[in-house]
C-alpha cells in the first residue's frame, strides 16, 4: 500500500476539533501551546469552544485548523506511519509543508494568520463571491467564466472534482456566471457564505505581502514530496514551495489534478488528517479505485492505524 497524506483548508472548521485529541496526548497539547506562544490567543480554546463566530473569521480559522491537522498528523507520525506523497487543499498546502519537514510549525501558524489578514483586507465586505457549480465539468464552466468577465473579474477557484468546480471574483460577475450556469444546465449551484473570494485575480495585493513576509522565512528541502495546488506537481525544494505558496493564492486550487498525479505516481491509499473529511468525499469522486481513511479523533485514529499497518 503506498499512501499519500491530505490535509484539509479553510471551510472544515467545526467547534470542537481536535478537543478529544487534546485531552488524550500530551504531544498534542504541547502543539497548542506552541501555537498559543506564536499569536497570543488560546488556540485550544477557541477551536475546542468556540464562539463559532469567531473561529469561522479568516484569520483565526486558518492557524486554528492548521495547528488542529499537524497535532492529529504528529500521533500518525509517532506511531511509525509514513507517507509517500503530501498535499494539501489551500490553506493545507502549509500543513503539508510542515509534514515534509521543509515548514517549522511556528513559521507556518504566524504565516497562515497573517495570510488570513491580507485576503480579508484585499476585498472590502460585499465586494467579491464565490459560488458552487456543481454538474458541469470544467471547460463549461471556464467558458461560462469567460462570457461572465464581461461584468468583472470571475474564473474557477477550486477545481475539486470533475464535476464540482468552485468559481470566485467580483459580486456582479460572479452572479453572472451563476445565471449562466443555469442555462447551461448546471444540476445546482451553491453561493457559499464565505467574505473572502480566495483563488481569484483579486487576492493578488494579498499575494504580495504574503511573498515579502516569506522572504524572511526559512524553508527547508522537503523530505517528503509535496504535490501542489498550483501545478499539481510534486516538489522537493524549498524555493519551489515559497514560489508555490505565494502563488496559490490568486491561482486555482487544481486539487483534481493533484489528486490523479498522486495516483499516477502509485498512490494507493489517501489518508486525511485533519477536521472533517471534506477531502475524503473529493477523492471518491475523483479516483474510484483508491482506499480513503480519516485521522480527527482518537477513533479514527486507532481505525485509520490497524487498516494502514494490516
Amino acid at each position: 500500500m503506498t499512501v499519500a497524506f491530505l490535509f484539509p483548508g479553510q471551510g472544515s472548521q467545526y467547534v470542537g476539533m481536535g478537543a478529544s485529541l487534546y485531552q488524550s496526548s500530551e504531544a498534542v497539547r504541547r502543539i497548542y501551546r506552541t501555537a498559543e506562544a506564536v499569536l497570543g490567543f488560546d488556540v485550544a480554546d477557541l477551536c475546542h469552544r468556540g464562539p463559532a463566530d469567531r473561529l469561522n473569521l479568516t484569520e483565526y480559522t486558518q492557524p486554528a485548523i492548521l495547528t488542529t491537522s499537524i497535532a492529529a498528523w504528529t500521533l500518525v507520525s509517532d506511531r511509525g506511519v509514513a507517507a509517500s506523497m503530501l498535499a494539501g487543499h489551500s490553506l493545507g498546502e502549509y500543513t503539508a509543508l510542515v509534514a515534509a519537514g521543509g515548514l517549522a510549525f511556528s513559521d507556518a501558524v504566524a504565516l497562515v494568520q497573517k495570510r488570513g489578514r491580507y485576503m480579508q483586507e484585499a476585498v472590502p465586505a460585499g465586494v467579491g463571491a464565490m459560488a458552487a457549480i456543481l454538474g458541469l465539468d470544467r471547460t463549461a464552466v471556464e467558458e461560462i467564466c469567460k462570457a461572465a468577465s464581461a461584468e468583472g473579474i470571475v474564473s474557477p477557484a477550486n477545481i475539486n472534482s470533475p464535476v464540482q468546480i468552485v468559481i470566485g471574483g467580483e459580486k456582479k460577475a460572479v452572479e453572472s456566471a451563476m445565471a449562466l450556469a443555469k442555462e447551461k444546465g448546471a444540476k445546482r449551484i451553491v453561493p457559499l457564505a464565505v467574505s473572502v473570494p480566495s483563488h481569484c485575480a483579486l487576492m493578488k495585493p494579498a499575494a504580495e505581502r504574503l511573498a515579502r513576509d516569506l522572504k524572511g522565512v526559512s524553508l527547508r528541502p522537503l523530505k517528503i514530496p509535496v504535490v501542489t495546488n498550483v501545478r499539481a506537481m510534486p516538489i522537493v525544494s524549498g524555493d519551489e514551495a515559497k514560489k508555490a505558496l505565494v502563488q496559490q493564492l490568486a491561482a486555482p486550487v487544481l486539487w483534481v489534478d493533484a489528486v490523479e498525479r498522486m495516483v499516477r505516481d502509485g498512490v494507493t491509499a489517501f489518508v486525511e488528517i485533519g477536521p472533517g473529511t471534506v477531502l475524503s468525499g473529493l477523492v471518491k469522486r475523483i479516483a474510484k479505485d483508491v482506499k480513503i481513511y480519516h485521522v480527527e479523533d482518537p477513533d479514527s485514529l486507532e481505525s485509520t492505524l490497524r487498516e494502514l499497518t494490516a
